[in-house]
């Protein structure tokens, strides 16, 4: 199978920290990849390398073949990142930001908007103003503008952030869509429950260093728990030790 992220001995340092200690693995095209780990671990790190925001101090990322240092423009043509933090424009209504950002992409096709608003499901409120949004509908927002270009690699950190039970599961069920279609996932999540739900496989990553890679099955059945939070405090409390 094709891989779409390579990441080989990556190492990130801020002056007298290492963010990122030399971490390894590999995410296949047509994947859900999960990268999970406590506050401060070093996921968002990684997420912004790979989305080639950041440049790394050592090491090697590729995506889709293409190298981060020398060939970020080409890959910021096929991914699309989201960042948990993110925000939109406040003065513009929903769908003036949508058809801002798909000027911004470059993106011409009606039906790429008719989807960020299908995506989005804000009903009459997408002719609203940003400003007048809860958490939960500007996440939606910006989930449709991350996913309206049909990228080949997604990268969500905490992509159902804010929102209630009944939206976040049809954001993963879109999530699980979009892979049918031929998009690449990389998600960092602290939801446990919507990692094991999505994720073919998963990275548990922790003070910088990754200590397990496998499907949540695997990893379920390696620490003979019922659920990928019970692996997820095993991994942390054993490194703490």
């Amino acid at each position: 199978m094709r891989l779409a992220v390579r990441v080989k001995d990556l190492v990130k340092r801020y002056k007298n920290f290492t963010a990122v200690r030399g971490i390894s693995f590999e995410i296949r095209e047509g994947e859900i990849f999960g990268l999970i780990g406590p506050n401060g671990a070093g996921k968002t790190t990684t997420l912004r390398i790979i989305a080639t925001l950041l440049r790394p101090t050592s090491g090697e990322v590729s995506v889709f073949g293409y190298d981060i240092t020398k060939d970020a423009e080409k890959i910021r043509a096929l991914i699309s990142y989201l960042p948990e933090e993110a925000g939109a424009y406040k003065d513009m209504t929903g769908i003036e930001y949508l058809k801002f950002m798909a000027e911004v992409y470059g993106v011409d096709d009606s039906s790429a908007l008719d989807k960020a608003i299908e995506i989005a499901d804000l009903g009459p409120d997408i002719y609203n103003k940003v400003g007048t949004y809860s958490k939960g509908m500007i996440r939606k927002l910006l989930l449709a503008r991350a996913l309206m270009t049909a990228p080949k690699l997604a990268i969500l950190d905490e992509p159902t952030s804010g929102l209630d039970v009944i939206n976040a599961v049809r954001i993963r069920n879109i999530i699980k869509n979009e892979r049918n279609r031929g998009t690449t996932f990389l998600i960092s999540s602290h939801n446990m429950l919507e990692v094991a739900y999505l994720c073919d496989r998963v990275a548990i990553i922790h003070k910088g260093r990754i200590f397990e890679i496998g499907s949540p099955e695997e990893l379920m059945r390696k620490y003979d728990v019922d659920n990928l939070e019970e692996v997820f405090q095993r991994v942390v409390i054993s490194v703490e030790e």
